[in-house]
């Protein structure tokens, strides 16, 4: 009866205010993350001191597949220094891209988490939508929705993180996106792209796509700062 009453106010309502909030959270209807922040903020702040970054600097985001790591760069002055690394708690499928809904991949490619994209709302705790399908991949035909970064730690095609870690990363993208940023860059790869692992991909059937990515890699690694990127003839290409 409790369920179904919860049910009736929501649907009448819409608002979390006339939910007991146990029953909200398990529905997902966080109202907003200020808890998250007060709990999150104090400890960034003063990780992001000890290398002289101020909070909600504009930030950047790489995965790598074959390592399970999510690097978070944040912007001190005109280039990109490196916050942390996190562990991946799961990703579904294999290297390679995402080609199809319920394929079970996630995605590789170079994506862009507007604000739109956050969702604190997430029945996976926290989580920001990836933009799947983009322009390129709109271009080969390739299909899918909903590809996420998200804690809970479980993944049919998204990235994901435990909860305390997706929490940190959730305050920081949406910190900067506050803070006037337009878009959080986020660039998936399948493996570091140095020159001695992309040569071990050579017989990949994916391998010419993964040189693609492998040139906006190496751009960052040597400035430090995001490369600008375009969809070009059904390629990525630096402008």
């Amino acid at each position: 009866m409790l369920a179904l009453a919860a049910g009736i106010l929501f649907a009448g309502y819409k608002s979390r205010l006339m939910i007991p909030a146990p029953i909200a959270e398990q529905l997902g209807l966080r109202g907003d993350i200020s808890a998250i922040r007060a709990k999150q903020r104090p400890r960034l702040v003063a990780q992001l001191a000890q290398q002289e970054i101020e909070f909600a600097a504009p930030v950047f985001i790489r995965l790598f597949k074959e390592d399970a790591e999510l690097e978070l760069w944040v912007q001190k002055g005109p280039r990109f220094e490196l916050f942390k690394t996190y562990p991946i708690c799961n990703f579904s499928g294999a290297l390679g891209p995402k080609l199809q809904e319920g394929d079970g991949q996630s995605p590789e490619g170079i994506y862009h988490v507007t604000r739109e994209a956050l969702n604190p709302n997430s029945r996976f705790h926290l989580s920001f939508n990836l933009g799947f399908p983009n322009a390129f991949d709109r271009a080969h035909d390739r299909t899918g929705s909903f590809l996420m970064v998200h804690g809970n730690c479980v993944s049919v095609g998204c990235y994901a993180m435990t909860d305390p870690l997706i929490e940190e990363i959730y305050v920081l993208v949406d910190a900067a996106l506050s803070a006037g940023q337009a878009w959080v860059p986020v660039h998936a790869f399948p493996f570091r792209m140095n020159d001695a692992r992309l040569t071990k991909a050579t017989g990949s059937p994916w391998f010419e796509f993964w040189q693609q990515l492998a040139t906006v890699h190496n751009a960052f690694e040597t400035s430090h700062q995001i490369p600008d990127v375009i969809q070009s003839n059904g390629r990525y290409e630096l402008k």
